[in-house]
């Protein structure tokens, strides 16, 4: 499957930007849609055949401005291949913190419920088509196993991953692939204030690459890097307790409140 009709959520920097990149390079029309509606124009601007284009300033906590950017697109590209709800907060919070606890709830929102949020409007469209398309969620390998500090993030991936393979078996009967990708460390603003290493640093455009390639295959979940899948699926397998002493004392996730 080429896509020529894709949608992205988050799109004005970090894997966003490097999926609306590689998707222009293979020629499609894209709709980018971010709060930072002067970031996307100078996306777009950087992209091959920016007339194709429409960039929607919003916020994906908004639910009908979404479906009406969509709407807006399905106008104008006279329909849809790919949406990807890649939108997303990354930030430690603790909850014996009180106020963290907005915070947590800011973070469900963007990360969790944009997600359906994104995918609603496009769904009638998607059933009409001859080629009906995909739905991919963006979830982490931080929601394969809780990590200590990013309590809201890890259980809002982990939640976008179940919430992914639900919809797929909704979808299953009118052959709308639903694709969940799992990024691993990718070299982003989001990554980049994380005060530890990371294992397969992965550049944005290399990531985006591989993931276009999962998406077109229709496959139904991949971690990306795959070396990172190895270390999910060891994680995931680990005894509690062994886990727990392993990971207990590891370095956290900056938090957007002071304590």
């Amino acid at each position: 499957m080429t896509p020529s009709r894709v949608f992205i959520t988050g799109a004005s920097s970090g894997i966003g930007a490097a999926l609306a990149a590689e998707y222009a390079a293979q020629g499609a029309t894209l709709g980018l849609l971010a709060r930072r509606g002067d970031a996307l124009d100078r996306l777009i601007a950087t992209l091959p055949h920016p007339e194709r284009h429409r960039a929607y300033a919003v916020d994906v906590r908004d639910h009908a401005a979404i479906a009406t950017a969509a709407q807006a697109f399905l106008a104008h590209a006279g329909g849809i291949d790919v949406v990807i709800a890649n939108a997303g907060i990354s930030v430690g919070t603790l909850t014996e913190f009180a106020e963290d606890i907005p915070v947590f709830a800011d973070v469900i929102a963007t990360n969790v419920v944009a997600t359906a949020a994104t995918f609603a409007p496009f769904i009638a469209a998607m059933r009409a088509q001859r080629t009906p398309g995909r739905l991919v969620g963006i979830g982490s390998v931080a929601g394969i196993r809780g990590l200590p500090g990013a309590e809201a993030y890890s259980a809002s991936k982990a939640a976008v991953i179940s919430y992914c393979e639900s919809l797929r078996l909704e979808m299953h009967r009118y052959g709308i692939r639903v694709v969940t990708l799992c990024p691993g460390y990718i070299d982003t603003p989001m990554t980049q204030v994380n005060p530890y290493p990371m294992p397969f640093l992965m550049a944005p455009a290399k990531f985006a690459a591989r993931a276009a390639r999962v998406i077109a295959a229709g496959d139904s979940y991949a971690v990306i890097p795959w070396q990172m899948g190895v270390v999910a699926k060891v994680l995931r397998l680990l005894p509690n307790a062994v886990y727990d002493f392993a990971f207990s004392k590891a370095p956290h996730k900056p938090r957007k409140t002071a304590s």
